[in-house]
This record gives structure tokens, sequence and C-alpha cells, in this order.
């Protein structure tokens, strides 16, 4: 194609044309390296908010593992992704009406075992999920706000360690973890300024380098949901949902 014919693309469309979810809608059904390794990292980031989902239907740990096991194995091994309802856009809408559906049909710890034909394609900690799943909140929570506030966590989780990362790759992961109690919110001029002390800096210093802190935080955040929604347009949405979930 000559130069001259080329779309035009401004900066938030050319890195959408390679989000995760809007790769893996966009390849659908064609049997594609790429869309697959990316459906997988989203698999990575949702498989302990619909853990959490499944144990709250009632499923013990282990059926509940197993199940959660054979969703994403049946999910991996469909080519029917192009099928997906537009007014699903969202991974996660997407993938919690595949959940759904998926224990429609399965009835108990046999049938998700035959279901997934012994063979695990993705690798979950499962031996860790259950003691998280036992230190949810005791109140009345449905499934559907399990997995929502998880959902919350996890990118929280991921944002935070990704923050982290960046800081020890300059050397600076004492830094990080002083200044990371300021990520959660405004805290008492004194606590500024003892942290100011304990690493040789001036209050106006630590400000600076808070400031920016959470400036980072909030570009890589917003990383993390573009790669679940099809829409720039959506990641606003979905930020101002995440936290009025973690509010409830």
């Amino acid at each position: 194609m000559a130069q001259g014919n080329e779309p035009k693309l401004n900066d938030s469309n050319r890195r959408f044309a390679t989000t995760q979810w809007s790769m893996v809608r966009a390849v659908g059904g064609n049997d594609s390296a790429v869309a697959k390794s990316a459906l997988q990292e989203l698999c990575q980031i949702y498989w302990y908010p619909l853990y959490a989902y499944v144990r709250h239907q009632g499923y013990q740990s282990q059926t509940a593992a197993d199940l959660t096991q054979a969703f994403f194995t049946d999910l991996l091994s469909r080519n029917d992704l192009t099928k997906v309802d537009p007014a699903h856009g969202k991974f996660r809408s997407f993938l919690i009406a595949s959940l759904k559906h998926f224990l429609l049909n399965e009835w108990d710890k046999q049938q998700a075992q035959k279901r997934g034909g012994g063979r695990k394609i993705l690798s979950f900690d499962f031996a860790d999920a259950d003691s998280r799943y036992r230190n949810e909140p005791a109140h009345a929570n449905t499934s559907e706000r399990i997995f929502e506030k998880q959902w919350a966590l996890t990118l929280l989780d991921r944002t935070n360690r990704a923050l982290r990362k960046e800081f020890e790759n300059r050397g600076k992961t004492h830094q990080f973890e002083k200044l990371q109690i300021f990520l959660a919110g405004k805290s008492p001029e004194s606590t500024m300024a003892m942290i100011a002390g304990q690493l040789n800096m001036t209050e106006v210093a630590v400000k600076v380098a808070v400031h920016r802190m959470r400036q980072r935080f909030g570009e890589l955040l917003r990383g993390e949901i573009e790669k679940t929604v099809e829409h720039p347009g959506e990641i606003d949405g979905e930020i101002q949902h995440l936290f009025e979930v973690l509010s409830k």
C-alpha cells in the first residue's frame, strides 16, 4: 500500500490497535498465536475473581478450582470470540457472562475434570486461593459483588507491582516502600515530615516525589484497564466504577 493511502491513527487509536482485548476481538475465530497469548494474559488477571465467584456459588475449594480451570480450558479452546455481543465489549462483562453460562452446564467435580480433559492450559496458584477467599468479609455480598471487588483489587495490585518494579529498576526500592503509604490518600503533615527525615529529603522534595508517584500510578492503572476494554472512551468510566466498587 502506498504511504499516502495508509489510514491515519491518532495516538489513542494506535495504542488500542494492540490492546489485548481489542486484539482478541479483532482476530476472533482465527487461530492466531498472538491473540491467544493476549487472551491468556487477560485470563491470568481474572482467574482469582472468577474463582471467588464460583466459591460464593457454594462449591468447595477443590471443586471451585477444577471448575475455574475447566472454564479457562473451555474458553481458550473456543474460536467463537467474533460472536461476542458488542454490548458486552468489556472483557470483564464478557467473562462473567461466559462463566455463568458455563456453570449452568457443569454440575460436579467429575464433569469439570472431564470438560478440562485433564489438560491445564494455564497455571493458577489455587493453593493460595482458598485462604484468600476465607478472608473475604462475611457480610451479605452477592457473587457478582465479590467478583467485582476482586477485579478491582487485582488491577490495583498489578498496578502497584508495576510501579514498584519501576522504582526497583531505578535503584529506589527503599523510597517506594516509604512513599507508597501516600498512594492511599492524604496523610498528616507529621507523617510527611517523618518520612522526609528517613529518606534524607526535604518535605518539598517528598511532596514532589509523592505527586509524581501518584501520577505514574494513575497512568499505570489506565494501562491495566486499557487491556480489558475495547474503546478508549470506556477507560474513565471503568476507573470510576473501580473506585465505586471499593467504596461499598
